[in-house]
């Protein structure tokens, strides 16, 4: 799918960011996620997976702030992915009113929930804490729309499974992306909880 077919907002953040052509995971990819199925994008390091799943947030989201309760989920594995994915969504959300919040295990989850319940969009956070704050409804999953697995291969090595399953069977209905360098036992288990009838992208080189 071409950027052109992206909304304008997003359009002008790739612009800015001198991002002009799609790579091949990305031309076969986008499209499949803004139909809406839930999705499974398999690519090595370099691929264009991370960019991928920006775009696609933002534009289900249509580039823009709406209510307070978080439209999307992103799982990743540790305080410094959750920060180093906050800076990447900020460089292309810097002139769209979206809230970007992230949510990890040493900070303290008083403020967390405060912070959750002021009004945020898109939340990048860590299964454990998730859970915890899920636990104390700390975190109100009603308006969901976009649960997201980050470098997946990884995370779900961390004793995560549970913790996402748990949060995924609370969800009424909702869009699921899984991104990994690889597919895994305990990725293909996801097709018997919350991954059904997913999409698959599978690209082995990781070059544009």
């Amino acid at each position: 799918m071409p950027f052109r077919k992206l909304n304008t907002p997003l359009k002008e953040a790739l612009e800015r960011l001198e991002i002009e052509s799609p790579t091949p995971f990305q031309k076969k990819s986008i499209s499949k996620i803004k139909s809406g199925a839930n999705f499974y994008g398999i690519a090595p390091e370099g691929a264009g997976k991370t960019t991928t799943m920006i775009i696609s947030t933002i534009q289900q989201l249509n580039s823009e702030a709406y209510m307070d309760a978080p439209r999307a989920l992103i799982y990743v594995k540790d305080k410094e992915s959750a920060l180093d994915l906050e800076e990447k969504f900020k460089a292309f959300t810097r002139y769209m009113d979206l809230r970007i919040y992230c949510a990890y295990d040493e900070q303290n989850i008083d403020h967390q929930k405060d912070d959750i319940y002021a009004g945020v969009d898109i939340v990048i956070a860590t299964p454990k804490r998730i859970n915890k704050l899920f636990s104390i409804t700390g975190i109100n999953l009603g308006e969901l729309q976009l649960m997201i697995l980050e470098d997946a291969h990884d995370l779900l090595q961390r004793s995560a499974y549970e913790a996402i399953y748990r949060v995924s069977q609370s969800i009424n209905k909702c869009q699921y992306l899984v991104f990994t360098e690889n597919m895994t036992t305990k990725l293909e288990k996801l097709e018997e909880t919350f991954m059904k009838n997913a999409i698959m992208v599978s690209i082995k080189e990781a070059s544009a």
